[in-house]
Formats: structure tokens, sequence, C-alpha cells
């Protein structure tokens, strides 16, 4: 019974928090309900956007680490075998 009040009681602050943070910006409870769906979308879009500009950079990234790190782990296997 204790966890569940100790977590009702952290959900109670971080919601004060939350509001007192929403209402310094002017957000009112009505137009965050209203905007919501377009607010959502907008971020999906955001991370989506920036998937696509940071996949080209993974792969030129991994052309580069994967190599080494297979070396490194079949050196590490090879280190291990010998000393075994």
């Amino acid at each position: 019974m204790g966890g569940v009040v100790s977590t009702v009681i952290k959900l109670a602050i971080v919601c004060f928090l939350v509001g007192l943070l929403l209402a310094f910006f002017d957000v009112d409870p009505v137009s965050l309900m209203r905007h919501l769906p377009d607010t959502v979308y907008a971020i999906f879009e955001t991370l989506l956007g920036w998937t696509r500009r940071a996949v080209p950079y993974i792969m030129l990234g991994a052309i580069v680490v994967i190599p080494i790190w297979i070396i490194r782990v079949l050196l590490r296997a090879a280190r291990n075998r010998r000393s075994s």
C-alpha cells in the first residue's frame, strides 16, 4: 500500500510542476486538448525528419566502425583461445 501512496504523491508533484510550466507558457487545458492531434503529428514529422537525415551518417560511420569492431572481436577470441 505504501508503494501506491508514494506513486500517487510523486505523480501529483510531477503534474503540479508540469502545470506550472504550461501556465508559464500561457497554455490552457482547452487549447492543449484542441491542438493535441496537430502537436503529436508535428512531433512525429520532426522525429521522422531527424531519422531521415541521421540514417546516411549512421551508414557512413558503420562502414568504418563495424570492420574495426569485427577485427577486435576476432583478435580477442584468438587471444582467449591461446591463453586457454
